[in-house]
């Protein structure tokens, strides 16, 4: 199947097919091999995308700015102080200023309606690189990673332990039940991703002949895992007193 993504926004990977998640692994993939053979993949000189960040970051910052650059494109970064956005402007007319300006907006902040609203207005793709409910960015990197590893997705047994309601437990969960991989929550109940989009990747989990599994127990969820991956335990954002409680939860 031809896959065309031209002008599409990448808010959340729920909005993509499995073959159009296949199609961006496979791209990437092939980028990466011209950037170490150091062949030129200058595809869109002359193009300019702002990064617009709400939330810092040291990896996804350097992430956008150096692959924007290997693309030729001129890059703008703003910081949280650089940029009016949701203080004196609201975020339709941020929306509407950048997207004349740029060919590209990438965004990294909190509510995934943020991110939605930018792109209903911007009139260019928007990139989602972090929000609170997903990171869909981050899961291209990832899965491409394990595929170095293992030669192939599918089957592979995939656990999460932490807090599996945070960006990263759902767009794991969403991405392992695109690509036929076998995933597993491990956290306390308190920890579990929503209800609804368990429900929906359970739906997607049986389409691809993969599984969902939340559980409580530590053995369970190592026992026969090719994959374990954790993250942060408390994000950025998150008041002071959410660390006590956080770490009783998940220091069972």
């Amino acid at each position: 199947m031809a896959v065309n993504l031209r002008g599409r926004n990448f808010l959340k990977l729920l909005d993509f097919s499995s073959e159009e998640i296949r199609y961006l692994i496979d791209l990437s993939k092939e980028l990466k091999k011209m950037k170490l053979a150091g062949i030129p993949h200058r595809y869109l000189e002359g193009k300019n995308i702002v990064l617009l960040f709400e939330k810092t970051s040291t990896r996804t910052r350097c992430a956008f700015e150096v692959g924007g650059m290997d693309l030729g494109m001129g890059v703008t970064y703003l910081d949280p102080g650089s940029s009016q956005m949701g203080k004196k402007e609201s975020i339709a007319d941020t929306a509407r200023v950048l997207g004349r300006m740029y060919d590209g907006i990438e965004y990294r902040g909190y509510a995934q309606e943020l991110v939605e609203e930018l792109a209903k207005y911007a009139g260019v793709p928007v990139w989602n690189g972090l929000t609170t409910e997903f990171h869909p960015t981050q899961m291209i990197a990832d899965m491409l990673t394990i595929e170095e590893k293992f030669g192939h997705l599918k089957g592979i047994n995939f656990t999460f332990f932490g807090d599996a309601r945070n960006n990263m437990g759902n767009s794991l969960m969403v991405a392992c039940a695109k690509l036929g991989l076998n995933f597993t929550a491990c956290a306390p109940k308190e920890l579990w991703p929503e209800e609804s989009l368990v429900a929906t990747c359970k739906e997607l989990a049986k389409e691809h002949e993969c599984t969902i599994t939340l559980t409580e127990d530590v053995k369970e969820g190592a026992t026969n895992a090719d994959v374990i991956y954790t993250d942060i335990w408390v994000s950025m954002g998150e008041p002071d007193d959410v660390w006590d409680t956080r770490i009783k939860l998940l220091s069972k």
